[in-house]
C-alpha cells in the first residue's frame, strides 16, 4: 500500500519546497487511528515531510531512490484531524556523500481558523538505498 501525501506542490526553489496535504475522513488510516477520535498519525506527517523532500530532491538523487536514513529533534504540536490540511515547508540544509540533510516544518490549516499551529517539525536526512552486505552478492 502507498500513501501519496502531497496532493499539490505550492512552491519550489532549489532548496526549499512547499506541499499540502488535504485530510480527509475517507483516508483510511483514520478508521483505526482513532475510530472515536480521528487524527493523522503522526508517523505519516513525518512520511509527508519525507515525500516533500523526496520531490525537492528528485534531480540530486544520483544513487537511485532516497530512503530515510536518519530523523533528530522531532517534536509534534497538534493533532491533524479530516477537514483539515497540513501545509508541508522543507528545506536543505546541507549534503555530504550523498545523504541530504532537511529541516521539515507542518503547519496546520484549519477550516475558519486563522491561526497556523505546527502539527509537527523536525530535521531528518534522505541518503541512497544501500543494499545489505550479505544481500548484495545473492
Amino acid at each position: 500500500m502507498k500513501f501519496d501525501l502531497v496532493d499539490r506542490v505550492l512552491e519550489q526553489a532549489p532548496g526549499r519546497i512547499v506541499t499540502l496535504k488535504q485530510v480527509t475522513a475517507a483516508e483510511e488510516y483514520l478508521q483505526d487511528h482513532f475510530a472515536s477520535f480521528p487524527v493523522l498519525p503522526g508517523v505519516l506527517m513525518l512520511e509527508a515531510m519525507v515525500q516533500a523532500g523526496r520531490r525537492l530532491l528528485d534531480d540530486r538523487a544520483r544513487g537511485g531512490p532516497l530512503v530515510l536514513g536518519r530523523v533528530r529533534a522531532l517534536k509534534y504540536g497538534r493533532f491533524v484531524r479530516p477537514g483539515a490540511a497540513l501545509r508541508i515547508e522543507v528545506a536543505l540544509q546541507g549534503e555530504k556523500d550523498g545523504t541530504f540533510d532537511l529541516k521539515g516544518e507542518a503547519t496546520l490549516i484549519e477550516p475558519g481558523s486563522e491561526d497556523r499551529p505546527t502539527a509537527a517539525s523536525g530535521r531528518f536526512t534522505l541518503r541512497p538505498v544501500r543494499p545489505h552486505a550479505s544481500l548484495a552478492g545473492a
